[in-house]
């Protein structure tokens, strides 16, 4: 702890020199907690019931473009709603360029009829995107498959 100096006359203490950081510490530790707390909750995704499928996971880099398919049959291209899914092609090729990629990942909700998925992954081909990957969670090992699966 540092003392001050007596003034001129031995009865005052004079100025301290010393800056005391304990409580910029104290609020600057607070704060890691916090965001380190905080921001796993920060990163959200779309709720998307994906069907369960028993099948080996794929590797992924972080590049990756994800076309997704929501069950009231709304289109969103990495989180960004598609208005008009006319010319997909062209801004789905316009991502992958920006991104690097020459992979697209497909997440429909399992409610979405399969003509629709169909038509999606027609016009992806006959934009000359073939390295397409369906997302799907895994099955449920616990309890037999059901007739349908």
């Amino acid at each position: 702890m540092a003392m001050g100096f007596q003034g001129q006359n031995g009865d005052r203490p004079g100025l301290m020199s010393d800056i005391n950081v304990t409580p910029m510490v104290d609020v600057m530790l607070v704060l890691l907690i916090i965001f380190m707390v905080a921001a796993p909750m920060m990163t959200q995704g779309l709720e998307v019931d994906l069907p369960k499928v028993d099948a080996k996971a794929m590797r992924t880099d972080q590049n990756l473009v994800v076309l997704t398919v929501l069950a009231d049959g709304r289109v969103l291209l990495d989180e960004t709603s598609l208005a008009n899914i006319d010319n997909l092609d062209a801004q789905v090729r316009e991502v992958m360029r920006a991104k690097g990629t020459e992979s697209l990942f497909l997440k429909a909700d399992q409610a979405v009829p399969y003509g629709r998925v169909a038509a999606i992954m027609g016009a992806l081909r006959e934009a000359g995107i073939t390295n397409v990957g369906l997302v799907t969670d895994p099955a449920d090992r616990s309890r037999p498959p059901s007739p349908g699966q």
